[in-house]
C-alpha cells in the first residue's frame, strides 16, 4: 500500500509542471495584458509610457525568463505579487481559500447525504415508483445549472419572502449560526448537480453488484437485507462512486466561481475570476496551480481510501 501511495505522489510533480506550463501559455495567448486593461485604450497614454509600465512589471522579458522567475519564486515560497493591488498572492489566497473550501465541503457533503441513499433505494426498487421519482430528481439536477437556480432563488426569496442572505461573510469559528445563514443556501444549490451525478453512479454501480452471485449467496444464508445491502453490496459498489465524489469535489473547488459571485462570497474562485478579467498573471497562475494541487491531493486521498474499501488494492 505504501508503495502505491509513493507511486501516486511521484506523479504530483510532473502534473504540476504540466499545469503550470499550460496556464502560463494560455494566459499569454489572451489578447491584451494588464496595462491595456488599466488604461483601456486611453488616447492620452503614449506608447512610451505603456512600455515603461510593462518594463517595470517585467512583462517585456522573454517568456522563458518570466516562467523561470515565477517557478523559482514558487520554489522559494513566493507566489508573486498582484500587479493590480500590489498585495502578495499567497496572502490573498490564504484569506479567501477557507470560503471556497467550506463551500466545496458543504456542497459535496450535502450531495453525498442525499445521493447515496437515493441511489441505493433506486437500485433496490428498480422500476418502482421510488426509482422513477429518484431518476426524475437526478435529471432535474443535471438539467438546471447552479447559477440559474441561484438567480431564481434570490429573485423569489427577495420579492416574495423579503429575505436575502447576509452579504458579509463571517467565519464559522467566529459565529457558526451567522456563517450557516450565509453558506447553507449556496452550498445546497451548488450540491444539486453533483448530487444527481453521484446518485446515478450509485444506482448503476449497485445494480451491477446486486446481480452478482455472492449477493444471492448472502441472501440464501438468511442474512438481513440491510446487512447484505450495506456490508456486501454497497461496500463493493462504492469504489466507482468514491471516484466520482473525488472528481466532483475537485470540480466544485474551481467551479464555484459563479455561485461565489452571485452570493458575494470572497472565495478563491471569485479572486481567480477577478485576476482573469484584469490579466493579473501572478494571481491567475499561482491560484490555478494551488487549485490544481488541491485537486491532485483529493484524488490521492481517494486512491488511499480504495485500499480501505477493497482489500485487494491494499494487498496488491
Amino acid at each position: 500500500m505504501s508503495r502505491f501511495v509513493l507511486q501516486r505522489l511521484a506523479l504530483v510533480i510532473p502534473t504540476l509542471i504540466g499545469t503550470s506550463l499550460i496556464v502560463f501559455i494560455l494566459l499569454r495567448l489572451l489578447p491584451g495584458d494588464i496595462v491595456d486593461i488599466l488604461f483601456g485604450g486611453d488616447p492620452q497614454a503614449s506608447q512610451q509610457t505603456l512600455d515603461q509600465i510593462r518594463e517595470s512589471l517585467g512583462l517585456n522579458k522573454p517568456l522563458i525568463v518570466q516562467y523561470i522567475e515565477w517557478v523559482g519564486g514558487l520554489l522559494r515560497g513566493d507566489a508573486g505579487i498582484s500587479m493590480r493591488s500590489g498585495i502578495p498572492v499567497s496572502e490573498s489566497v490564504v484569506r479567501s481559500m477557507p470560503v471556497t473550501i467550506q463551500l466545496g465541503l458543504m456542497a459535496i457533503l450535502l450531495a453525498c447525504i442525499f445521493a447515496v441513499p437515493m441511489g441505493v433505494l433506486s437500485a433496490v426498487r428498480r422500476n418502482g415508483a421510488s426509482d422513477l421519482i429518484t431518476r426524475v430528481i437526478g435529471l432535474i439536477g443535471l438539467s438546471f445549472p447552479a447559477f440559474w437556480l441561484a438567480t431564481m432563488f434570490l429573485l423569489i426569496s427577495s420579492t416574495i419572502f423579503r429575505w436575502v442572505p447576509p452579504l458579509k461573510w463571517v467565519a464559522p469559528w467566529e459565529d457558526l449560526g451567522q456563517n450557516m445563514q450565509i453558506m447553507f443556501v449556496p452550498a445546497l444549490l451548488l450540491a444539486l448537480q453533483p448530487m444527481a451525478i453521484i446518485m446515478r453512479m450509485t444506482r448503476a454501480s449497485m445494480l451491477e453488484v446486486l446481480r452478482q452471485d455472492y449477493i444471492r449467496t448472502a441472501y440464501a444464508k438468511g442474512l438481513h437485507d440491510r446487512l447484505v445491502l450495506v456490508r456486501h453490496a454497497l461496500q463493493n459498489a462504492f469504489i466507482p462512486v468514491l471516484t466520482v465524489i473525488g472528481v466532483q469535489f475537485g470540480a466544485l473547488m474551481g467551479g464555484s466561481v459563479i455561485i461565489e459571485q452571485i452570493f458575494s462570497l470572497p472565495g478563491v474562485a471569485f479572486y481567480l475570476l477577478s485576476g482573469i478579467y484584469n490579466r493579473d498573471y501572478p494571481v491567475v497562475q499561482s491560484t490555478v496551480l494551488f487549485l490544481s494541487l488541491i485537486f491532485i491531493l483529493v484524488n490521492l486521498a481517494v486512491d488511499v481510501l480504495y485500499g480501505y474499501i477493497d482489500p485487494r488494492i491494499r494487498h496488491a
